[in-house]
Order: C-alpha cells, then structure tokens, then sequence
C-alpha cells in the first residue's frame, strides 16, 4: 500500500522548489518539522475537493477499513458536525422529519451541531447509571421509543465507546434502526482501533450508517487525524456529499502535517497492526488479571483502557491520579470516582509494566463510600440555541437554582454535559455540579 501524500511531500522538498505560497515560515526550520508543512498548490491535491494524492490516500484508508472513508485534520468534532448536516439534510431532500434521537452522555460537539443546525432532539436516558459519562441503552429501548414515539427520528445518535469505555451492542441497535427506517449515527471516536481486533467490533462492521473514528486517539496519527465512514450500504447521498458537509465545518487550510501522518499510518495499519494490537492486548490483559488479583477494580468493556473503580481501592480519583502525576504517569482522565489510563499498542511491553510497578506499589485502603448524587431528569425550558444567543452572567453554583443554563459543557475532558444548555438547574443538578468540583455556573441572565 502506498503513501501519496508522504511520497509528495518529499519530493518537493527534495526539488528545492522556491516556496512563493504560504505558510509564512517558507520550510525554515524552526522547531524542526516545517519544511513538511505545505498547502494546496499545483499538485498537492484539495482536502474538501480531493482528485489526486489526497483522495488517492483516503481510498487507501477506505479498503482498510471498509468504508467510503473521508478525512478530518480537525478531529472528530469536525466530523460529528459534518455527519448530523447529513443526516438533516437527507431527511429534508426524503420528507421525513429533522428529529433526532441521542443518548444523553453526548459530547458537546453534538451540542455545537445543536445550536448551528437547529434540529430537535430527543435525549435517550441510561439504565441504572452511576456516572453522567455514561448511558447503557439496549435494543429493546430503543425499539419502545421509536414506537411510541409522536415524531418519528431521522437517526439516533449514540457515543460508543464513551469515556470510561463502556460499549453498546451496536448490531442490535443498528438492526432496530434499520426496521424503523431510522439512519444509526455514532461517535467512535474513542474507537478507531475496533476494527482491527481479532473479530472486528467496528461499528461500520456492526451496521452502522455514518460513523466518526478519531485516529489519533487510538491509532499512531497527529493530534486532530480523524476519520469520517460512511457505510458501503448507505444511501449514495452520504458519499456524495460528504466533503461539503467536512468543508462546511473545517478550516480552509487543514494541516498537512495531520494529512502525511493518517496517510503514513495506512501501509501500517493494513499490513502489521492487527498482529501488534493483539499481542499488546494479551499483555494488558494479564495486567489487568494481576492488579485485579491485588484489589483493584475496572469497569468498561474497552480492551485498551484501563478505568479503575478507585473508590473501590480506597481513593478518591483526583486524590489517586496526585500519586501516579508525582510518579510522572499523567491519566486521561479523572474525577471522583475514577480514573482513565489510554493504552496503545505503541504503549509497549516497557511502558506497561512500568505503569504496572507503580500500581501495585500503591497500596489500597478503606472503600471510599461516597456514591456520587442522583441526577433527576432536568425540565428544558428552552432550546440550546435560545440558551446561548441570551444575556448570561456567571454565578457561584449555590446560586443557581432555578436558572437557565447557558453553557456546552463545564470542564473538557470529557466535555460531556452533566446538564444541557437551556435546562433548568434544580437541586440535584447542583449537588452533581459541587460534587465534581464546579463552583460557578454560566445561566441565562
């Protein structure tokens, strides 16, 4: 498999050609990497019109991974907008209606989408949920909604994996979808790596319609490398019009630095990662079997995270992830109640142990029993975008009763809303907002 992009790229720094086009620092080194960041010219292909060596590098990642497969140098954010402008936009061109299901644990792009498109949504709640990062669903709710539904959806959004790797059967819910008529929408971004296990669990494989991958998140690519699938089986509008949906929410110079990497990762991933990934994941889970047999608990169904149940140890998250920063082991992520270490193959055979040695040099205490407040389902008082084009003022949270929130989100990562813009603020949303350490809150003046 060939590198078209890279390929370019170096022989027109090898032509010594006289850079009159931008970016302004002409290939001059000056923190070391400049000379491979080019632009769009005579031969370097379009991103958002792509005929040659950018398209010809998306086709390679398409047969790698099954799909019409577009890029982003903007992260799965870019995607996720692109991907609900389709779907709107089908249902407008079919006469159905712009409506759209989602589980609540949305990441706050979708939110964004919300405001820019300005569709109506439905929120899916989860099953007995101990966190607002997470929203279990199963077929079976989805098919109770859909049929007692008074608007019948366009497509139902859903995140999986989210970010304490929980996953959702996605060949159930695709198959339910599909017997509604219903398009299935999700936000893998923290699932590229899917596709190449053993038995793929990819959810373009599982059925999925239109699916975002952020590459850099679990493939070896350069912060801001994603991918946009649209499924084989599809209707051929989404193929068609998906490079204006990315252009329509990416910068007019997307980053060729972004480009060479997912193009360079291609020969790799189709040739020796599967092999890689899986005796990687072997490794991590005789890990996990060690530090379980030594008191720790996980939760999640990922292979390549490790989310510890700390309380279940004796810490609190924030308090555990102080101990593994001071042994310069820096977390995804983590907050009261857990911690969230990312795992790659390029982590290796070193670097997992060593993670592993400083685990089990912690010792456990105490279960911490404090269980983190119920949430009650919040009132919507008005839509996102009213919520965000209104006057706001910033509160202290004890003050906040009653008020309209006016924000995407509070803290990123995760960037998953514990309430949504436009939801009023009762009792229990400020006890979740205290509890994760908020203190002032953005409302509608």
């Amino acid at each position: 498999m060939n590198t078209p992009i890279c390929d370019f790229v170096e022989n027109y720094i090898n032509s010594n050609a006289l850079r009159c086009h931008m970016p302004g620092h002409k290939g001059k080194d000056f923190l070391g990497f400049e000379k491979y960041d080019i632009t769009e010219f005579f031969g370097a292909d379009s991103l958002y019109e792509a005929t040659g060596i950018i398209k010809q590098s998306e086709d390679n990642a398409g047969k790698i991974f099954g799909a019409n497969t577009f890029y982003s140098t903007e992260g799965s954010s870019q995607c996720i907008r692109a991907l609900i402008y389709l779907a709107l936009q089908f249902a407008k061109q079919n006469g159905k209606n712009t409506h759209i299901f989602a589980t609540r644990n949305v990441h706050k792009t979708f939110l964004s989408a919300l405001n820019l498109l300005d569709f109506d949504v439905t929120w899916i709640y989860g099953k007995n949920q101990t966190s607002y990062l997470s929203c279990k669903i199963d077929a079976d709710d989805i098919e109770c909604a859909l049929k007692s539904a008074k608007t019948k959806p366009c497509a139902l959004y859903i995140t999986s994996p989210d970010y304490l790797g929980n996953m959702q059967d996605i060949k159930k819910i695709a198959d339910v979808c599909h017997k509604f008529g219903v398009l299935l929408l999700v936000d893998n971004a923290h699932g590229a790596y899917l596709k190449f296990l053993e038995e793929s669990n990819h959810p373009i494989d599982l059925g999925a319609d239109i699916v975002c991958d952020s590459a850099h998140k679990t493939l070896p690519a350069l912060t801001g490398g994603a991918y946009l699938h649209i499924s084989y089986n599809a209707p051929s509008f989404f193929k068609e019009n998906a490079k204006e949906a990315l252009g329509m929410f990416g910068s007019t110079s997307p980053s060729y630095l972004i480009l060479q990497s997912l193009d360079k990762i291609n020969p790799y991933l189709y040739y020796d990662f599967k092999n890689e990934l899986s005796s990687f994941i072997k490794d991590t889970n005789k890990v996990k079997e060690i530090l379980v047999s030594n008191g720790y608990s996980f939760c999640g169904d990922e292979k390549l995270k490790l989310t510890l149940d700390i309380k279940k140890y004796g810490y609190t998250g924030f308090s555990f992830a102080d101990i593994l920063i001071k042994n310069n082991i820096y977390p995804e992520f983590y907050d009261n109640d857990f911690v969230v270490l990312m795992l790659t193959e390029q982590t290796g055979k070193n670097d997992l142990k060593r993670l592993t040695d400083v685990l089990l040099s912690i010792k456990s205490k105490p279960e911490v029993f404090d269980a983190p407040p119920v949430l009650h389902k919040p009132k919507r008082i008005m839509s996102v975008k009213e919520a965000l084009f209104s006057k706001r003022e910033i509160l202290d949270i004890s003050k906040c009763k009653g008020r309209v929130f006016a924000s995407l989100s509070i803290f990123c990562p995760p960037a998953v809303p514990i309430i949504i813009c436009g939801e009023e603020i009762d009792e229990s949303a400020i006890n979740c907002f205290s509890y994760y350490g908020v203190k002032k809150c953005e409302v509608v003046k």
